[in-house]
């Protein structure tokens, strides 16, 4: 039924185009092995299996990764999202996925004005003081246009590509069901989590389809930096207001919604650009310890940070100052999560293997694990930066080192994690490209140990006291009440106590096909002793000269011994897998 759904008339063509791509760059196994090809014959859609020797003399991550772009902007946008889990590709299967660019051809304009209008309330020429046809980018999901709003301040009009919407999601709907049929069939893709990938995927892809959402993260963030101030920063020469360090596009809410985005055009120089940044005379050490700090404060402070601070997303502004865009791709932290990040990162610049490895143990979650050699691997791993000073460390390396063991030992990072692992290291290199000594570990650590001292500062103690003292306090007030619904439920025989045993249900199935199968084999047995016994009494119908009804016996027999003997292999067979 899963590929008789998805081999519908509206998702058909799609998956022919989408199986030839795969076959064309040496992919063709994967198609075997997934039923497309079956599906697509049987629907009478032919493949051809014959693809380009050069493709085929391609490393695997660069064919994967070609064939990502040319599959289109949902498949574009899915390799963004595996550069982020480093947890489950290798870093030469990350570098590629890095290299996957989200650009497309601009919609002409008249093709975007009606829904211009229809998001505005008004053409465009009508809304803005002067408004510019020609986009300024152009991506696959949306366009950039830029304007001036009537009292001369520059925006810039985001504008959702008509139709998009349909398409993404008709890719998103075959994509699920794919990855739940590689999942249940494929033990070695299990490893990879496809399920769980194409989940993340789908919500990522589904809140950057609502303009919104991408804005009211912008807006969060800046709320989190309203006030903030950078300790290098001398006292300002005059008591007029200086302009903020880190600077995020202001929203324009009246003209802001699920498909159009209004925000402050910023103004400044690309984070690619460093020549640019040389000739206008900005200080590339500063910069990068700004930028490194406001990473820092979003991740370890806030618990709310850009995903993605590359530096296609950053610009470098006058005054040394940062500012960021595009928060589309954003991560949350819990508390809970961001005590457990501080503690590693200490561990690791302080080369304190028992802390790291009590955190790693702790986001393995329910799944087997070998803890002993876990935690003999993580042991070497920081033993071997021992005595390294400070300023040699490198955070992003020593974070992909420590993916690659759990990678090793099949450890995936619940979707924050790898996202917060992958900032990391984009931030890191972000700032080795700014200035060559940029020290990672040593601006972490200030903030590191600000972070434990204010959870164990005597207000942050009396803070939790008072909520587990309240909640405690709450359920000691609600306790009398249970027990009265308690007892009520057991006097009036209407109490049921369930019991959820791991593997229980596994094996009552597999109690219940043993009972029938040994039932089974006694009535094939009476079958072979009551035939034996007609076969040796006179007289009834006959066929070939033997009593037909001992025949009947014997023919029921062996019907019931081939289906016992099928069920028997197969039953091994599962258990084998």
């Amino acid at each position: 039924m899963l590929w008789q759904a998805l081999v519908a008339a509206r998702d058909l063509g799609r998956l022919h185009e989408i199986a030839s791509i795969l076959i064309r760059y040496g992919f063709g196994d994967m198609v075997r092995r997934m039923g497309m090809a079956t599906a697509l014959e049987r629907a009478g859609q032919a493949l051809h299996w014959k693809h380009a020797d050069e493709l085929a003399r391609l490393e695997p991550p660069v064919r994967a990764r070609r064939a990502l772009e040319e599959l289109g902007p949902t498949f574009v946008k899915l390799g963004q999202v595996l550069a982020t889990r480093v947890d489950l590709f290798a870093p030469e299967w990350i570098a590629e996925f890095g290299k996957l660019q989200d650009s497309a051809p601009a919609s002409p304009y008249a093709e975007i004005l009606q829904q211009l209008t229809e998001e505005l309330g008004a053409p465009p020429e009508e809304i803005f003081a002067a408004f510019d046809p020609e986009p300024l980018a152009a991506a696959s999901i949306a366009q950039v246009h830029r304007a001036r709003l009537e009292d001369g301040s520059e925006v810039v009009v985001k504008v959702r590509r008509p139709g998009i919407r349909p398409v993404i999601e008709a890719d998103l709907r075959w994509l699920i069901r794919l990855a739940e049929l590689a999942e249940a069939e494929n033990p070695e893709l299990r490893n990879f989590h496809p399920r769980e990938v194409v989940s993340q995927f789908s919500l990522s892809l589904q809140r950057e389809l609502d303009f919104a959402s991408e804005c009211r993260n912008s807006e969060g963030i800046a709320n989190n930096f309203a006030g903030y101030t950078d300790q290098d920063d001398a006292p300002p020469a005059s008591t007029g207001k200086a302009p903020p360090i880190i600077v995020i596009p202001r929203v324009y809410w009246q003209w802001t919604g699920e498909r159009v985005c209004v925000q402050e055009f910023i103004d400044g120089i690309p984070g690619r650009n460093l020549a640019a940044v040389d000739q206008a005379g900005l200080d590339r050490k500063m910069l990068a310890r700004r930028g490194g700090r406001a990473v820092l404060k979003m991740i370890v402070e806030d618990g709310f940070f850009h995903a993605d601070p590359h530096p296609g997303n950053v610009f470098y502004l006058p005054g040394n100052r940062i500012a960021f865009i595009d928060f589309g791709m954003v991560g949350r932290l819990t508390e809970e999560r961001r005590t457990q990040l501080v503690r590693l990162l200490l561990g690791l610049v302080r080369h304190e293997p028992a802390r790291v490895a009590d955190v790693m143990l702790d986001w393995t979650g329910s799944g087997a694990v070998d803890e002993a050699g876990l935690i003999l691997e993580i042991q070497t791993f920081v033993d071997q930066y021992h005595g390294v000073p400070l300023k040699q460390l490198s955070l992003g390396t020593m974070l992909n080192e420590l993916v690659a063991i759990l990678r090793v030992h099949r450890i995936t990072l619940p979707a924050d994690l790898a996202l917060l692992v992958k900032a990391f290291i984009s931030l890191e290199g972000m700032g080795r490209e700014l200035d060559p000594d940029f020290d990672m570990a040593g601006e972490a650590m200030p903030m590191l140990a600000k972070a434990v001292r204010s959870r164990y500062a005597p207000a942050a103690l009396i803070k939790r006291g008072w909520r587990s003292a309240t909640e405690m306090l709450g359920l000691l007030a609600d306790l009398p009440h249970d027990l009265s619904r308690l007892l009520r439920a057991a006097r009036r025989g209407q109490l049921d106590i369930h019991i959820d045993i791991k593997h229980l249900k596994h094996v009552g199935n597999q109690l219940d096909g043993a009972a029938n199968r040994l039932v089974i084999g006694i009535v094939v047995a009476a079958l072979i002793i009551g035939s034996s016994i007609v076969m040796t009494v006179s007289g009834g119908p006959t066929l070939l000269g033997l009593p037909i009804f001992g025949l009947l016996g014997f023919l029921g027999a062996a019907t019931g011994g081939v289906w016992l003997l099928l069920s028997i292999w197969k039953s091994s067979k599962a258990d084998r897998e």
